[in-house]
């Protein structure tokens, strides 16, 4: 079920810090989830306990700067775009959307 989602996607997500571009790499794993990555200009991260639900997509990234936070992603999977929220605990949630790379 996670190949719909495996490869790269253009991500755009709109943070207190104002719109910040990466890309995401989610790879399949074990039971029908995923795993991966997302690099932009902060750095590179893990993408953790990937899950997708019919075209509900779930996954977190755990932030070390500049402080240590636990990122979710809620989103919506409509054929190549995935549009959702990232939730940051104390900092609120905030948009993102991603583009499947060609």
């Amino acid at each position: 079920m996670t190949a719909e989602i495996s490869g790269q996607w253009d991500c755009v997500s709109q943070t207190p810090n104002g719109e910040q571009h990466s890309v995401l790499t989610i790879n399949p794993g074990p039971a029908g989830g995923f795993s991966g990555t997302n690099a932009g200009q902060a750095g590179c991260v893990d993408v953790t306990d990937g899950e997708l639900d019919g075209d509900r997509v779930s996954f977190r990234m755990k932030l070390t700067k500049p402080l240590p936070l636990t990122l979710k992603v809620e989103a919506v999977l409509a054929g190549d775009t995935m549009e959702g929220t990232i939730a940051a605990g104390l900092f609120g949630s905030f948009p993102m959307r991603a583009t499947r790379k060609a």
